[in-house]
């Protein structure tokens, strides 16, 4: 069926850590929980596809947009997105997301913030599964350097124009520039979903914030020490095509209870391009 058209999910929007948070809930009824974190500049949306056939293996899906994405609150003047923000987010999100058995699913840096989250919570997730999200490469460079490069994007940021597009077409016309593979089905639904009107035409809901650069240099050696607290069993979801930093093989040996599945020819963006073989991958792992 058209991507549209799969099965609708609940709409809510909850408070959490005093934003409020757009959240989709398919087949309530259900007593086990798989919660659903996207990546950069996604949206809960984006995970429709994965969701149908969770649900019909008679589970309660969840997903919900980050703060600054999709539907979700943008930070308020002068906030910032710093990367343990989304981590603190689902921390006050997960009592009022679900109850009971839950398992978490996090691509991209939505995995960054599921493997801190899950490494600081033991015993919450029955299960997790990281997709494309191990975390971004090792920063090489010196600390000093990198805030001096974010201070610039700031000053930037503060000169910008505000980009309008003329219409969905243009908009899907960008998705499927970096993502030529993406079904136009997918790409108009994403692209109405993740655009808002604005004088003269659409803009994309995200804030562009999160266009700057991060001050926070990433370090390898402390995000392997959150990986070796997981405790809950852990899936590894690799695209054939996908990304991989050098250090791949020691950031899987780092988690305790792992086994990691390679998906054939897909990307990054596993989700949005393969949603039945990510689906079955997931509940290969969730039983």
């Amino acid at each position: 069926m058209p991507f549209g058209e799969k099965p609708k999910p609940v709409e809510r929007s909850l408070e959490a850590n005093g934003l409020k948070h757009h959240v989709l809930s398919w087949n309530d009824a259900a007593g086990s929980t798989i919660v659903l974190c996207h990546g950069f500049l996604d949206q809960a949306w984006s995970f429709q596809g994965v969701a149908a056939p969770l649900v019909e293996a008679g589970f309660r899906v969840v997903a919900f947009s980050w703060r600054g994405h999709g539907e979700t609150e943008h930070v308020g003047r002068g906030g910032y997105y710093h990367f343990h923000d989304y981590v603190l987010d689902l921390h006050a999100l997960m009592p009022v997301l679900a109850s009971g058995d839950v398992h978490l699913v996090g691509h991209s840096m939505g995995g960054t913030a599921v493997s801190l989250y899950a490494a600081t919570h033991p015993g919450v997730a029955e299960t997790v599964t990281l997709v494309e999200g191990l975390g971004p490469p090792a920063f090489d460079g010196e600390a000093p350097d990198k805030a001096r490069a974010w201070l610039d994007s700031m000053d930037r940021f503060w000169r910008r124009e505000e980009k309008v597009l003329p219409d969905l077409a243009d908009a899907v016309r960008r998705l499927r520039l970096a993502n030529p593979a993406m079904p136009t089905d997918l790409a108009y639904f994403l692209a109405e979903k993740g655009t808002r009107e604005v004088e003269g035409g659409l803009t994309w809901r995200f804030d562009p914030l999160h266009r700057t650069t991060s001050p926070n240099p990433f370090d390898a050696a402390i995000f392997g020490q959150f990986l070796g607290r997981i405790t809950a069993p852990t899936l590894v979801v690799s695209g054939a095509r996908g990304f991989r930093t050098a250090d791949h093989e020691a950031r899987v040996a780092a988690l305790p209870d792992a086994r990691e599945i390679v998906i054939d020819d897909v990307g990054h963006m596993i989700h949005w391009l393969a949603p039945d073989a990510l689906a079955e991958a997931i509940l290969s792992h969730v039983g």
